[in-house]
C-alpha cells in the first residue's frame, strides 16, 4: 500500500475491563497509563468501576482521556487474570486479548480462546531477555509481592526488626532468612535490610552473591556444585545441593526469627525447602512466609492463602495475593509493563494493533492467533 493510495481506518479502541475474581484489586491500566496508550494512537474505553479497588475512580480515568463503557467490545482487551468461559463469550471476534494466561497450566484455556477467533498475548510468557525486561510483568510482580512478604512478616512478627539501644535495655536486631535471590528474594533483602535487620539468603546461583551483598544481606553458600540456569528461570537442584541444603536450612531455622521462602521452577510444583522437622526448630513467635504458596509451598504445614500458627508457636505466612495487597503500586507497574508490550504491536503509533512474529518478544507471547493456538513458541535464547 503506497502512501497515495493509504486509507485511513479509525483508531482501534483499547479496553479496560473490571478483574471477576474475589480478592483482585488490580486492574490493568492505571489513569497515569491511559495517556500512553492515547499517545500509541489508540481510544481508550474503561469499564465503570475496574479501577475502584485500586483506589483509581471512574472520573480519574475520564479526565486522563478514556471514556467510561463497555470495554469488553472492544478490539484489544487488557486484563489482569485469565479469563473465564463467560469473560471469553463476551470477547469479539477478531479481537485481541492481552492479561496473564499461564498456557503451560491451562491447555484447555487456549483451545477455548482458539475457538472463539481472537489474538491472545500471554503476559506471563514475556521471555526473559533484557530487551522484554520492561514487558515483564511476573518481575514487577514478584518485586512488589517479595517487598508486602517482608511487611505481612513485620506484622506478624512481635518484635523491632532493627536493634536498639534504648532506657528500658538493648534490643537485638531481628535475624532473617531469605530463601532464593530471584526478584522477589531479592527485593524481600533489600526491604528488610532497610528495617535494619540482619539478612542472610542463600540461592543456588553462586552469581548472585554480589546483588545480595550489595542490598545489605549475607550470601549463605550451599557447599555443593550447581549448574547455571541458560533461560533466566530457575532449574530443578541437584540431589548433592539438596542435601546441602537442607542441613543449611536446619541450622539455619534455629537461629533466624524470620524465614521468606521464594524458591519456584517453573510448570513444576514449588520445591520443598523447609521440612516440619525444620519449622520444629524454631523459636516461639518465629514467622516464616512461603511465598510460593499457591504452586504447593516451599515449606511443610504452609496453608495457601492462610496463615498457620504451629504447636510451637511458629507463624507460617501462605498468602497467595501479596502483589494485590499494594493494588496501586501493582496496577502501575502491571499497566506500564502493558503500555510497553503494546508499544511494541503498535509500530506505527497508529492506533492499530499488529503482532510481529518475526519480532522474537512478539512471537513468544502469542499463545493464540486468529483462532490457532501457537504456545509454545520456538525457544529463545537468554540475553
Amino acid at each position: 500500500m503506497t502512501g497515495h493510495h493509504a486509507t485511513h481506518h479509525p483508531p482501534q479502541r483499547v479496553g479496560v475491563v473490571a478483574e471477576s475474581i474475589p480478592g483482585e484489586t488490580r486492574v490493568a491500566a492505571t489513569p497515569a497509563t491511559v495517556r500512553p496508550l492515547l499517545g500509541l494512537g489508540y481510544e481508550v474505553v474503561v469499564e465503570s468501576g475496574a479501577g475502584s479497588a485500586s483506589g483509581f475512580a471512574d472520573d480519574a480515568y475520564a479526565e486522563a482521556g478514556a471514556s467510561i463503557g463497555e470495554a469488553w467490545a472492544a478490539d484489544v482487551v487488557l486484563k489482569v487474570n485469565p479469563p473465564s468461559g463467560e469473560e471469553i463469550a463476551e470477547l469479539r471476534e477478531g479481537a485481541a486479548l492481552v492479561a496473564l494466561i499461564g498456557p503451560a497450566q491451562r491447555p484447555e484455556l487456549l483451545e477455548a480462546l482458539a475457538a472463539r477467533d481472537v489474538t491472545v498475548l500471554a503476559l506471563d510468557a514475556v521471555p526473559r531477555i533484557s530487551r522484554a525486561q520492561s514487558m515483564d510483568v511476573l518481575s514487577s510482580m514478584a518485586n512488589i509481592a517479595g517487598y508486602r512478604a517482608v511487611i505481612e512478616a513485620a506484622h506478624a512478627f512481635g518484635r523491632f526488626f532493627t536493634g536498639q539501644v534504648t532506657a528500658a535495655g538493648k534490643v537485638p536486631p531481628a535475624k532473617v532468612l531469605v530463601a532464593g535471590a530471584g526478584v522477589a528474594g531479592l527485593a524481600a533483602i533489600g526491604a528488610a535490610s532497610s528495617l535494619g535487620a540482619v539478612v542472610r539468603a542463600t540461592d543456588p546461583r553462586p552469581e548472585v552473591a554480589d546483588q545480595v551483598r550489595s542490598l545489605g544481606g549475607e550470601y549463605l553458600a550451599v557447599d555443593a556444585s550447581q549448574e547455571a540456569s541458560t533461560d533466566g528461570y530457575a532449574r530443578a537442584t541437584s540431589t548433592d545441593y539438596d542435601r546441602a541444603a537442607a542441613e543449611l536450612y536446619h541450622e539455619q531455622a534455629g537461629d533466624v526469627d524470620i524465614v521468606i521462602t521464594t524458591a519456584l521452577i517453573p510448570g513444576r510444583p514449588a520445591p520443598r525447602l523447609l521440612t516440619a522437622a525444620d519449622v520444629a526448630a524454631m523459636r516461639p513467635g518465629s514467622v516464616v512466609v512461603d511465598m510460593a504458596a499457591a504452586q504447593g509451598g516451599n515449606v511443610e504445614g504452609t496453608v495457601a492463602g492462610r496463615t498457620v500458627v504451629t504447636d510451637n508457636g511458629v507463624t507460617l505466612i501462605g498468602y497467595t495475593d501479596l502483589a494485590s495487597r499494594l493494588p496501586a503500586q501493582a496496577s502501575q507497574l502491571f499497566g506500564t509493563n502493558l503500555v510497553n508490550l503494546l508499544a511494541l504491536a503498535t509500530p506505527g503509533k497508529d492506533g492499530r494493533f499488529a503482532v510481529d512474529f518475526d519480532d522474537v518478544v512478539q512471537r513468544a507471547v502469542t499463545v493464540v492467533r486468529a483462532g490457532a493456538v501457537t504456545w509454545p513458541p520456538p525457544p529463545v535464547a537468554v540475553s
